[in-house]
């Protein structure tokens, strides 16, 4: 497989009210968007549920309605979580089509396939729904978007690994030996089964770039590269990858990113070795080990703003600040705070860390609160 290249991720685009997902600045995203088409990448992703179900919708302002549709490939994700009965396949995937105003997908994909999703993806025939839009050409690729161990991984493409072609997989440095989110294990098994993998999580959601003081001199010392270069690039090394995603949020960003897929160095043998060094030293200071993906949020029924204080309490682990508990006031003024949450724990199910959340938030409570 030819060198991976740098995707878009509508995911975390830029927003005029960072409390308000749904509040995308168009005028930077399509700022955005032209530098990136300017420098010869072409892969966007995104999914029914970004930012409050409007990034399909503004990938066709700033996309579509501006360039030719063979000057780009669009992967989207059908909202597994919502599936009530077969019909809704089509339901969702039409809405996904008029939203961003094209005729066929380039890649599409099941979202967020689980051990607690994939019973309805079964039930409701969601693989044989798009081999029937492959065939059809709606559907160039077909796949889905993985989140959970390698067992569940291994049993689904034993079954339908003759019409996979793509599996996106959160993939990056710190999660590459953990035994929660298994990305190596993960990894492995579609080169074994030999599957086109899309990298999702790179960064980890900021993670691998905020982080401690300690661990930013140690890369100091080894390189000059930047720490996010250093995420991508071990990504974007691995075999079978043919994309990484990256949900950048600002022009700068995307500069940034575009620079290193331009220059595009895999990684060696003794870089390898570092950055599996520097996982486990940051490991060590993050508190909770979120990738603040935000799909909790939209389970839980008191509307606690999950990531956002999962953030700060990584923050205040990190650096003790004053700043950190006015910024969690500010938070909680207009939504729940932690020690709101009732311990349903639905949101547990969906989790991409699978991390024990109602928990967390007892912590969260007895820190801020």
């Amino acid at each position: 497989m030819k060198d991976s290249i740098l995707g878009f991720g509508a995911m975390r685009l830029p927003q005029i009210d960072a409390a308000n997902p749904a509040s995308i600045n168009m005028d930077e995203f399509k700022q955005m968007v032209d530098y990136y088409m300017e420098q010869g990448f072409d892969y966007f992703d995104t999914s029914y549920a970004y930012h409050g179900e409007r990034s399909e919708n503004a990938l066709k302002k700033a996309l579509v309605e501006r360039y030719p549709r063979d000057s780009f490939r669009i992967a989207d994700k059908i909202p597994t979580w919502l599936l009530t009965c077969e019909d809704d396949n089509e339901k969702y995937v039409n809405m996904m089509l008029e939203r961003l105003g094209i005729e066929y997908f380039d890649v599409l994909l099941i979202h967020n396939v689980n051990k607690a999703f994939i019973n309805l993806v079964e039930e409701f025939k969601t693989f044989d729904y798009l081999k029937k839009l492959k065939e059809k050409g709606i559907a160039k690729k077909i796949g889905f978007s993985y989140h959970d161990k390698a067992d569940l991984l291994e049993e689904i493409l034993e079954k339908y690994s003759d019409i996979i072609d793509v599996v996106q997989l959160q993939l990056n440095y710190m999660d590459w030996a953990d035994q929660r989110v298994q990305s190596k294990k993960c990894h492995d098994l579609c080169v074994k089964y030999g599957i086109e993998i899309i990298v999702m999580e790179p960064i980890k959601g900021g993670t691998l770039v905020n982080i401690a003081d300690s661990v930013k001199e140690q890369f100091k010392e080894y390189s000059d590269k930047s720490i996010a270069e250093w995420a991508l690039r071990f990504a974007g090394s691995q075999e079978n990858v043919s994309v990484v995603l990256s949900g950048m949020g600002s022009v700068e960003q995307m500069k940034e990113n575009c620079e290193t897929f331009q220059n595009f160095e895999k990684i060696t043998k003794e870089d390898h070795r570092f950055l599996m060094k520097m996982a486990r030293e940051i490991k060590k200071t993050l508190a909770i080990d979120c990738s603040y993906c935000g799909y909790c949020v939209k389970e839980c029924e008191e509307n606690i703003p999950i990531p956002d204080l999962f953030n700060l309490y990584n923050s205040e682990k990190l650096y003790s600040l004053v700043a950190n508990f006015a910024n969690y006031t500010t938070i909680t003024t207009d939504k729940a705070p932690a020690s709101a949450c009732t311990q349903c724990r639905s949101c547990i199910d969906i989790c991409t860390q699978q991390l024990d959340i109602p928990e967390l938030l007892i912590d969260v409570a007895e820190l801020f609160e």
